[in-house]
This record gives C-alpha cells, sequence and structure tokens, in this order.
C-alpha cells in the first residue's frame, strides 16, 4: 500500500503537469542551461556530447513534466545572466542560497552535497584538521574554531574558486585579505593551476573534489579539511529560473518531488557521485 506522502506526491504532480503541458502542446521548448565543465555533475564527452547526473537527472524530470527540454552549455558565470535576458528558462545545478535568492526563483532541491578543499597531496594544507568530516558552519560553537586553524593555516595563501560561486563567496567572507582568493571560468581550469603549484588550493564541490580524486592523472591532489555546509554556501542544489515563472516552478518542484519519492535521485546520483545526495524534503 502507498504511502499517504507518496500519494500526495503524485497528485501535485498531476496537477502541476496539467497547468504547465497547454504551454508545452502549443510548442513551447523548456531552454535548460548546463555548465558542460563540472562532472560528475556535467560535462561534455569526446564528442561535445552533455553527460553527467544533471543531464540524466533532467532528461527523467522533463520526461515527467511531459515537455521538451533543449539542453546547452555556456561558461558558468554567463548562464543566471542569460537566463535572466530570456536565453534560458532554467539553470542546473545552481546552489542556494540569499544572495542568489534576490536574482533567481530556485526549485525545490535536487541534491544535497558539501564543499571541500583539494590541495596537492605532498603541500603544506594536506593537514587540514577534519578531512572528510562534515562540519555545519551554523553550528558555530563547533565549527568557528576550526575555521580560525584553516583561516591560520590558509593565510597568505591563494586559494582558486570558480567565479560567481557560493565557495567565492564563503572564501572572502571567512578570510577576508588574508587569503588571496583567485577565480576561474571552471573547475578544470582552475585544477591546471592547482597541479602546476600555482595557487596552493582550490575550494569547491565535495561530489566534484571526490571525482577529480578518483582519475588517475589527478593522483597528486587530495582532499583536505572538513566537508563544509551552511553560512552562504549554497550545498543545497536546485535549478533557477526567472522570478515570477509560478507554473514552470510548480511543473519541476512536482517532478523533483516524485524522483524523491521513488528513489531516481538517489540512484542517478549514486552512479555518477559515489554518493547519496537526496535532498531532504517534505
Amino acid at each position: 500500500m502507498k504511502q499517504p506522502s507518496v500519494i500526495a506526491a503524485a497528485l501535485t504532480v498531476a496537477l502541476a503537469f496539467t497547468t504547465f503541458t497547454a504551454d508545452a502542446q502549443d510548442g513551447h521548448r523548456v531552454r535548460v542551461a548546463i555548465e558542460g565543465a563540472f562532472p560528475p555533475w556535467n560535462a561534455l564527452d569526446s564528442h561535445g556530447q552533455l553527460q553527467g547526473f544533471d543531464v540524466d537527472l533532467i532528461h527523467d524530470l522533463c520526461r515527467r513534466a511531459k515537455v521538451e527540454c533543449q539542453l546547452e552549455s555556456g561558461a558558468w558565470a554567463t548562464l543566471v545572466p542569460g537566463l535572466n535576458v530570456g536565453k534560458y528558462d532554467l539553470v542546473m545545478t545552481l546552489g542556494i542560497n540569499e544572495k542568489r535568492k534576490k536574482v533567481v526563483d530556485f526549485t525545490v532541491p535536487y541534491a544535497s552535497g558539501v564543499a571541500s578543499f583539494l590541495v596537492l597531496k605532498n603541500g603544506p594544507l594536506a593537514s587540514m584538521p577534519m578531512r572528510g568530516e562534515r562540519l555545519n558552519l551554523n553550528d558555530k560553537t563547533r565549527a568557528d574554531p576550526v575555521m580560525a586553524t584553516l583561516g591560520a593555516m590558509l593565510k597568505g595563501k591563494t586559494v582558486g574558486v570558480v567565479q560567481s560561486t557560493s565557495h567565492e563567496q564563503l572564501m572572502k567572507t571567512y578570510f577576508g585579505d588574508d587569503v588571496t582568493v583567485r577565480t576561474y571560468r571552471s573547475s578544470a581550469e582552475r585544477d591546471l593551476d592547482l597541479k602546476a603549484g600555482r595557487i596552493d588550493a582550490g575550494f569547491d564541490s565535495g561530489v566534484y573534489a571526490r571525482s577529480v580524486m578518483a582519475k588517475p592523472s589527478n593522483d597528486t591532489l587530495i582532499n583536505a579539511g572538513p566537508d563544509l555546509k551552511g553560512a552562504m554556501l549554497a550545498t543545497d542544489v536546485a535549478m533557477g529560473m526567472r522570478k515570477g515563472e509560478t507554473r514552470l516552478k510548480a511543473t519541476f518542484d512536482a517532478a523533483i518531488t516524485a524522483a524523491v519519492h521513488d528513489g531516481v535521485i538517489r540512484q542517478l546520483s549514486q552512479k555518477w557521485s559515489k554518493m547519496d545526495l537526496t535532498p531532504d524534503l517534505p
């Protein structure tokens, strides 16, 4: 027998689909922006085709929504501006935080992750404490002493982040002028500088960091320090849309909720990241 929450989710899906598919029947395409340079979330294969967790998931969600989705890749820093000028309808892999809420609306989260440091295995930052342990920055009694220790170790160092991310916000908020924050257009571009010793650390999605370390070509890198959540970090990942797109939001909220309840998000996230990224939804 189905649980009441599952039945309610199914009804919500049906109602949302009813309100949105009229546009789809008129030939409406949902234009979905995906960076294409952030494995295992998304990447371009050797043929230039998009692949990854985001790609498998959006195909599933669009099937549930009964809409035709057109996937387009682009540089990360251009995706939200492109969304707000009408180039796209949705942006994938957009972490939820208060700053972004002023600019876009979000679906419910479709994944929940952490943020981590990548450093050279034989470098001085490899000894950062709490490696692989989760630390919620909102638990200030526990987190503040750890962040003070990290700040002392990072003082005078250069940390690479992707521009226009919550990782950049955190580095500047917590460590200020004590740390040089160097921004990059993509994680892969930053990693080249890290491996070459031109920067001291990278700060990025924990899922991304683990996927990088799994490749033989990156055997000089290691995940160091705690896996961070909370504060301004956008570790709950959703799709962003222009403000006021209520029908689009309702449709994809319902599709994501259904994919959570039937285990598809767990299955796909474990396939691509070896981690269960299922978000906590009602």
